[in-house]
């Protein structure tokens, strides 16, 4: 398979069509080798338009739902970004690759394997920094992000989240309860509060970390 052609087409068939406009993202996207970041069994979907699976029941969110939730969040050089649930990393590469400060957060053993394995390839040392812990918890001693990005679904923004966002600092993800009707969202933090609004209808698999526990029943 020729995987940079491959690349070509994605950012030309499903980002351009669909507003990415952003010309770090676009080149980001275009020069990032998408299939490395996945399991050999499952690089040839790397440039489908759809989510692809990874081990526990996780998955690689598509192309272009990626791309317009790293566009939504307005990423600027020097941004310190926050990934939330980064699996193998590919998400964090692309915000480094647009010149943000990136701490990337991420518990399956696997997937962080195959993120420390690659990274390094494609980027700067220490352009992401790799923290083996609970993604619902955020990373405090990093804090404040001007950018956090959610990598999956998530049933409410947690407010440890929201809390580690600078001001005017940027939040990305999707709302939804595993139906596959999410919703993409933007939260910011002004003023001192902290607000979201709904950007576009879509869906991805969701984040362990995040599920409500289930409440007692009499």
């Amino acid at each position: 398979m020729d995987y940079a052609d491959a690349r070509k087409r994605m950012v030309d068939g499903q980002l351009r069509p669909n507003k990415v406009t952003d010309p770090r993202l676009l080149d980001a996207m275009r020069e990032l080798p998408r299939e490395r970041f996945l399991p050999r069994t499952v690089m040839a979907r790397a440039y489908t338009d759809e989510d692809v699976p990874l081990p526990g029941g996780r998955a690689m969110i598509e192309p272009m739902v990626l791309a317009r939730l790293v566009q939504l969040a307005a990423v600027r050089p020097g941004d310190r970004a926050l990934v939330v649930g980064a699996g193998t990393g590919y998400g964090a590469a692309v915000l480094a690759r647009m010149g943000a400060r990136v701490t990337a957060l991420e518990a399956d053993a696997p997937l962080l394997e195959i993120a420390r394995a690659v990274l390094p390839d494609y980027l700067p040392a220490g352009a992401v920094r790799l923290e083996a812990t609970d993604p619902a918890a955020g990373f405090a001693a990093g804090a404040p992000y001007d950018v956090v990005l959610i990598e999956g679904e998530v049933p409410e923004i947690p407010t440890n989240l929201s809390d580690q966002l600078a001001e005017g600092g940027r939040l990305v993800g999707v709302l939804g309860f595993g139906r596959r009707q999410g919703k993409a969202v933007l939260g910011q933090r002004i003023g001192g509060g902290f607000s979201t609004v709904v950007a576009f209808d879509c869906a991805t698999a969701p984040l362990p970390a995040f599920a409500r526990r289930p409440g007692f029943v009499f």
